[in-house]
């Protein structure tokens, strides 16, 4: 089905960019617009800004801009059309949808159709668990031990698989669904060699793991009967739309109240999340058993700066994950760590205490990561020296990968008071692990360079990881890995099906580019507001730039390709606005402009208010801005013009020819010299 145009007019005025954009990071106001650290790629200060009264997004850091529909395909990874649904859903917009043809329908995006799979899934276990009578009788009863609440089982979709083999595949198939997308869904496990298909989950609760939308990407199930053959916990596998190494479970449910409260509590397991979580403590996610990714810390990241890691009682495993706490650290995040008494969890401790006294526990017992590695290790250390020098290098090399000077310079008083240590000693201990690591990424860097130039000169589809003849050792590595990040940058078409980005051409700037940008960013951003009221009232920017730039056509392409549309629409009577070319379909249009519109830098609001300082604003200058703005492009067109008329001079042989020329040529100088006047600036040549 496809939607109506009308209805997507709709949902574009109804989603507001800020509404959007703010269920998925804290934005904080910082002048007109809303800042926050960049969800798209990692960050230590923001530079991801939001105008609200513009309606878009734009990061100067890694160029990512667009407005609420394009943050949702770039967030999520969905197409235009399901990124639509995903607004109407959240606004309560009823679709309007037009059949599609049967080359559309299956041309519909594999990752809606996993979506739209995983999701009938999360029902079907969900009403195993409330309406039959295996579920009833022995999935229900488990989450009820655990003290779950109904309305806390429903919060987190949590259900029951039958015993049966491929109960759930039958049905699946039954209602439609492909066995191919239940397979890559990760639902269905098949062996073709046996013409055989069952189900991977069976006679588990099931625990859903959502995104940060709250559509369903995965399944954790753990297993109720004792069976050596079989883990305790069966996890969903990788997908095209679920990367475990990306996602935390309860982060759906937990994101509000993180930013809200200012602090993420980071548990182990499901039911520690789902135990919080019903005792009021909201803002609780867990790493679901995994060790703890860079992935998931920029998540949390998007909602606060502020982590609690909560362990259990286990040494064993604090150990372990102390790894983590580095990488928390590196990324400028600040972490505390609770321990809780041997043999309690956080879901179990919170059940015996209560809500109240749980919270209390962790004010009293919270160590910054300092205070905590100290307490760990300094008993098993004793008086050994070698023991207590290696911890102590341990907990500087933890201090040297905060970016922050201030809290680095802290948190060296802290230890050296601790570890009874002159703290100059340990700045410099930190200064020589901080060389080191400057040496070793300079040496990564110099080596995926020669990997990158060693594969330019192989023939074409052979790379170096495949390649016998060039072993790792001779790039200075072994092979390289990238994460599967989720880029898709569909186009905005007015048929709301996606299209292929188009190919995108830098231009070379020149001084007639710079120009000419300058003209379209004047167009773009005040084309239909009055010019100069005083002395031409109703005279739009659009009408007063077109009249005197008439029969002028722009060097770089993008830029002719906008000139064109406000040259035809101008016929047409229509003057075109900022969001009618930061919401257009072609998306290297709709870039450009949000490039053009966004304001990296903002003037204190309380310049005015506190100091009386009044800072003019562009529109209380359009018109000097637009006409200079004139002046300099036809200089610079000029000046090409010349440029050729002497080349073809130096080139001409015939008299006649010559003098032609040479007319022109002093008719271009002229025009030169009434323009420098006008500028005010001074002719050299």
């Amino acid at each position: 089905m496809r939607i109506d145009q009308e209805t997507i007019e709709r949902i574009k005025q109804t989603a507001q960019v800020a509404d959007v954009i703010g269920d998925y990071v804290s934005l904080k106001k910082k002048g007109a617009n809303l800042w926050a650290c960049c969800p798209f790629h990692g960050e230590k200060s923001p530079s991801f800004s939001v105008s609200p009264a513009k309606g878009i997004y734009k990061c100067f850091g890694c160029g990512k801009a667009g407005d609420a529909v394009r943050f949702i395909m770039d967030i999520e990874g969905l197409g235009y059309g399901e990124a639509l649904r995903h607004l109407a859903k959240k606004y309560s917009i009823e679709i309007q949808e037009a059949p599609m043809t049967d080359e559309q329908q299956l041309a519909q995006n594999e990752r809606e159709s996993l979506y739209i799979a995983l999701n009938y899934a999360k029902n079907y276990f969900q009403n195993n668990l409330f309406t039959h009578e295996e579920g009833q009788s022995i999935g229900y009863p488990y989450f009820k031990e655990r003290g779950f609440s109904d309305k806390t089982i429903k919060a987190f979709d949590l259900g029951y698989s039958l015993e049966s083999w491929d109960a759930f595949t039958k049905e699946a198939i039954k209602q439609g669904y492909n066995i191919d997308i239940l397979e890559k869904a990760g639902l269905t496990i098949r062996k073709p060699e046996e013409n055989k298909q069952f189900d991977r989950f069976r006679n588990r609760v099931i625990f859903p793991i959502h995104n940060v939308s709250g559509k369903t990407i995965a399944f954790g199930a753990r297993i109720l009967k004792t069976d050596k053959n079989q883990p305790k916990y069966l996890n969903s596998p990788e997908t095209e739309v679920y990367h475990k190494s990306h996602i935390l479970y309860g982060i759906y449910q937990a994101k509000n109240a993180i930013r809200a409260k200012d602090v993420c509590y980071l548990v182990e397991g499901y039911t520690d999340v789902i135990s919080l979580y019903q005792a009021g403590i909201e803002n609780v996610v867990a790493s679901s058993g995994t060790s703890l990714t860079l992935e998931q810390i920029r998540l949390i990241a998007r909602f606060t700066q502020n982590i609690t890691v909560l362990y259990d009682g286990d040494p064993a495993g604090i150990k372990a994950s102390l790894r983590g706490m580095d990488m928390i650290l590196e990324e400028g995040l600040n972490v505390k760590l609770v321990v809780f008494p041997e043999g309690e969890d956080p879901d179990s401790y919170v059940r015996n205490i209560g809500s109240e006294a749980f919270m209390q526990y962790i004010a009293e017992h919270s160590s910054d990561f300092i205070t905590f590695k100290a307490e760990l290790f300094l008993k098993e250390a004793g008086n050994d020296p070698f023991k207590r020098a290696e911890l102590i290098k341990d907990m500087v090399g933890s201090i040297a990968k905060i970016p922050d000077s201030i809290k680095r310079s802290v948190f060296f008083q802290k230890t050296a008071s601790l570890m009874q240590i002159d703290e100059g000693i340990l700045i410099s201990e930190s200064n020589k692990i901080t060389l080191e690591r400057t040496k070793q990424k300079e040496k990564d860097s110099q080596r995926d360079a020669n990997r990158q130039r060693l594969q330019q000169d192989l023939p074409s589809g052979v790379s170096l990881n495949s390649n016998p003849s060039l072993p790792p050792d001779d790039v200075g590595g072994g092979m390289m890995s990238f994460s599967e990040e989720d880029e898709y940058v569909g186009d905005y078409p007015v048929s709301n099906e996606p299209q292929p980005e188009p190919q995108k051409v830098a231009p070379v700037y020149t001084a007639t580019t710079l120009h000419e940008l300058e003209c379209i960013r004047l167009l773009v951003n005040h084309g239909t507001k009055e010019v100069d009221p005083g002395v031409a009232p109703g005279v739009t920017l659009m009408q007063y730039v077109l009249g005197e730039i008439d029969g002028i056509n722009f060097s770089t392409p993008i830029y002719q390709e906008i000139l064109t549309i406000c040259r035809e629409k101008f016929l047409q009577g229509v003057v075109l606005d900022t969001a009618y070319f930061i919401s257009h379909h072609i998306a290297e249009i709709q870039n450009e402009a949000i490039n053009l519109a966004s304001e990296k830098h903002v003037i204190s609001e309380e310049w005015m208010s506190r100091h009386e300082i009044f800072v003019p604003t562009e529109e209380d200058k359009l018109a000097d801005m637009a006409y200079t703005n004139i002046l300099r492009l036809k200089k610079s067109f000029n000046d090409e013009y010349i440029k050729t008329l002497m080349k073809q001079l130096t080139q001409a042989k015939d008299p006649q020819e010559q003098n032609r020329l040479l007319s022109l040529f002093m008719e271009a100088k002229e025009v030169e010299k009434q323009i420098a006047k006008e500028l005010g600036t001074v002719v050299v040549r």
